[in-house]
């Protein structure tokens, strides 16, 4: 079984998948457009070249979304992606890129439980948590 967090977008998906793909240095391996599709006929004309359905890979993380119509469309709130990391320097580059233009509401930083920690609101309005464990946490 897997899980994989599906996030929302008010219009910008392709563009928040890009900076993902960059940010966590991953590869999109699905970018599809509502126009020539089935649901192409539930969405205003204009929101043709918005996307229905992405899918990104980096390392064992899957992270998919879409866009959705303004009528369905809410702000994310009561979750945050976690990305969890083995070393701290990859917690700090990580959260660097993913922070960039965002809202930070924990800096990154040690904590008890966790070598790095960070939370905070991408550019996108997606809530992310950076965490890279303590070795002796892992046992």
């Amino acid at each position: 079984m897997q899980l994989n967090p599906y996030l929302f977008f008010d219009g910008r998906c392709e563009e928040a998948f890009k900076f993902y793909e960059r940010s966590l240095g991953g590869n999109i391996t699905m970018m599809v457009r509502y126009e020539g599709t089935p649901a192409a006929i539930q969405v205003p004309a204009a929101f043709g070249k918005k996307i229905v359905h992405a899918r990104l890979v980096a390392g064992d993380l899957i992270l998919m979304g879409c866009d959705a119509p303004a009528e369905r469309f809410s702000q994310p709130q009561g979750f945050s992606v976690s990305l969890s990391v083995d070393a701290p320097a990859e917690a700090e580059r990580v959260f660097q890129a993913l922070a960039e233009g965002g809202k930070v509401s924990m800096p990154i930083q040690k904590t008890f439980w966790a070598e790095r920690f960070a939370m905070f609101v991408d550019q996108f309005g997606i809530p992310w948590m950076v965490n890279c464990e303590q070795a002796a946490a892992h046992a």
